[in-house]
Formats: structure tokens, C-alpha cells, sequence
């Protein structure tokens, strides 16, 4: 019997259900009703796989409803649904179409079900998410006071800076209350920050958004957080490696923590100066430095065991 796979695309009103290979398909409505239908529906088909493209949100309520029902489920990244849908050729694009893409996605790469973050994780990562954006606001506005002469439009900038910062302080109270309230998280957090170039603010983040981190073997976890390396090579032709995709907010803090761990990290520190010395470019070394950094955070929270200098 062949293996079942299920594209759901979710909109605002309603989830467009596709499933592979019998081609069947059906819509539900987006509310408690319809998540209910949904659930019993694909369970009923006792699929191998559920994928449902992330947007904006709209999909979390599906996607845990889905595995409360112990269905096999998975979220992608749209980027991933678009390459898909221009590898194989399908340029029209509507709600029915978009889930028959996703079922076919689905059909093809066979992805592994991972257990979705729980409802106190949700919550961390979107006070996190909060956080940055937060701060990307503040620098916004200092960009914008640097350009400006008027002095009515600096005071106003001022204000708005003031208020930014109470907002950012009763943020980081929010997320350390939540953080240091629970056991296992006060536990990950001194695990992760005992190694130097982590601070609280890495370790948070790595907490909400990459639930995984401990769970997987080094490859796997380079290739969640984007650190994976990809290589270019065609016939004699052999390009530089690159890296991408995965969850940029994890890189990112990775890349923040790796320029703090090649200064302060006697490890990274020396592993940094010796491919430098071996004429690799900085950026490439301190890419290298990010990736090496989360193995050795996999590992630590994986044997439960704080970072030793010796």
C-alpha cells in the first residue's frame, strides 16, 4: 500500500487540504469546529506525513491541533514551497494548488516529524521575537536622530526611546521571570551560558527558538540553525561553499556569540587564530567558529554536563 501524504495550506478563513497520492481533496473551515474535522479527517487517512507551510502564524493553532491528534506533522519554510513549486514547474498559485504543492513536497522529501515546541516554549519564543523587534525599533530611531537637525524632532525621537527602553526592560523581566521560573529552562540556561561567549540573552533565545538543540546530531542541528555548508561543484568547476536557510535568529545569535567566543573562548579562540593563520577568509572563520560553538552547546546540553576549560 502506498505511503499517504498530506499538504495542508492554511489561510485566514479556512485550511485547503491536498493528499498524495490519491489526489483527493477537501477545505474545512479555520475555527474550532473545522480544526476538529481537520484532525479527524487526516486521521482517518493514517498518513506518513502532515507538512503545512508556515505564514505568519496562521498555522500553529493546525499544526498543534494536528499533533495533539498524534498525526506525523511538519512546518516548513515557505522559501522551501516556492523553490518546489519552480523546480517543478508550477507557476499558478491559489489556496487548492498551493496545498496540492505542499502534498507533493511532502511526497518527495519524506521529512522527519519532530515533536513541536509546547505551549510555555511558544510563549518564550514570541516574548524573544518580541525582544528583537523591540530593538531593531531603538536602532531605527538613533539612525534616524544621527540624520536630523531639528531639535522639536530629536526630543520627539527621545521620547519615543525613553518609552522603548521601559518597553525593552519589562520585556527582559518578562522573559527572565519565565525563564528562571521554570527548572528545566534555569537548568539549560547555566548550561549553555557556562560557556564563554554565551550570555543570557544567546542562551534565551536558543531556548525558544531551537527546542531541538540536544536532541539531534551535530549535522543536523548545523543544518536547523543555516550553519550547514553547502558546496557548488559542477564537472571541474568547484565553487566556494555557502551557507543558508535554517532559522535566522538562531544563526544570527550564533554569529553574535562566535565574534565573543573568538576573543574570550580559549577553544574557539585558538581554533579562530589557526584558520586564520591557515589563510582562510575571517568571515569563513568566523562561520566556522558559529558552527563549532553549537556543537559544543548540542553536546553540553545533550550529556547534561557544564563547559570545562581543561
Amino acid at each position: 500500500m502506498d505511503s499517504i501524504f498530506v499538504g495542508i495550506d492554511v489561510s485566514k478563513d479556512r485550511f485547503d487540504v491536498a493528499v498524495r497520492p490519491s489526489g483527493e481533496a477537501f477545505v474545512v473551515e479555520r475555527n474550532a469546529a473545522g480544526l476538529d474535522l481537520l484532525a479527524a479527517r487526516i486521521k482517518a487517512l493514517s498518513p506518513h506525513l502532515v507538512v503545512l507551510e508556515a505564514t505568519g502564524g496562521f498555522e500553529t493553532v493546525a499544526a498543534a491541533a494536528l499533533a495533539g491528534a498524534e498525526l506525523p506533522v511538519v512546518v516548513v519554510n515557505p522559501v522551501q514551497i516556492r523553490a518546489f513549486a519552480k523546480a517543478i514547474g508550477q507557476r499558478a498559485k491559489t489556496d487548492p494548488i498551493d496545498a496540492a504543492v505542499i502534498a507533493h513536497f511532502a511526497e518527495a522529501t519524506r521529512l522527519e516529524p519532530r515533536p513541536l515546541p509546547d505551549e510555555a516554549t511558544r510563549q518564550l519564543a514570541d516574548l524573544v521575537a518580541r525582544r528583537r523587534q523591540i530593538i531593531e525599533m531603538m536602532t531605527a530611531e538613533r539612525q534616524r536622530e544621527r540624520r536630523l537637525a531639528n531639535p522639536r524632532l530629536k526630543k520627539s525621537i527621545a521620547r519615543m526611546l525613553k518609552a522603548l527602553e521601559r518597553e525593552l526592560a519589562s520585556l527582559d523581566a518578562d522573559i527572565n521571570d519565565a525563564v528562571r521560573g521554570s527548572p528545566v529552562w534555569r537548568e539549560k540556561e547555566d548550561l549553555l551560558a557556562s560557556v564563554p561567549g554565551i550570555g543570557p540573552t544567546i542562551a534565551r533565545t536558543l531556548i525558544a527558538e531551537l527546542p531541538e538543540l540536544g536532541q539531534l546530531g551535530r549535522k543536523e542541528i548545523a543544518a536547523l540553525a543555516g550553519l550547514a555548508p553547502f558546496t557548488r561543484q559542477s564537472g571541474q568547476w568547484r565553487g566556494r561553499n555557502f551557507i543558508g536557510g535554517g532559522r535566522t535568529t538562531v544563526r544570527c545569535a550564533l554569529y553574535m556569540g562566535a565574534m565573543v567566543a573568538k576573543q574570550h573562548n580559549p577553544v574557539l579562540k585558538a581554533f579562530f587564530n589557526r584558520l586564520v593563520a591557515a589563510g582562510k577568509p575571517k568571515m569563513v572563520a568566523i562561520i566556522a567558529v558559529a558552527r563549532k560553538l553549537l556543537t559544543i552547546l548540542n553536546a553540553i546540553i545533550r550529556d547534561n554536563r557544564p563547559w570545562q576549560t581543561a
